[in-house]
């Protein structure tokens, strides 16, 4: 029951989602403007391909980051409609499924 809960908020997170315009900065950049204006924290660990998912409880906003070996960070999606209690590994697998990542 809950992967098939999971599942909806995916899809639910998927018909909200935007693809971020390529915005990179440095990666210790990245993570204090996730911090600091938008209360994002990171709910999973970087993926092989140095992908992670960061989110806010309070506001609801997601963003999904791509950490380079150069040492800058990328946005590679972001959006809205988080909750509290989602499974991140499967949302961030249904996130990057559905935009190429």
């Amino acid at each position: 029951m809950k992967t098939a809960l999971t599942a909806i908020a995916a899809a639910v997170l998927m018909t909200t989602s935007v693809a971020a315009q390529e915005v990179c900065m440095s990666a210790t950049e990245m993570q204090s403007s996730l911090i600091d204006w938008y209360g994002e924290e990171p709910v999973s660990g970087p993926s092989n391909d140095g992908t992670r998912l960061w989110v806010s409880d309070a506001t609801g906003s997601w963003t999904v980051v791509r950490t380079l070996s150069d040492g800058n960070a990328c946005v590679a999606a972001q959006g809205q409609n988080w909750t509290a209690g989602m499974d991140a590994q499967e949302v961030l697998a249904s996130i990057q499924a559905h935009v190429g990542g």
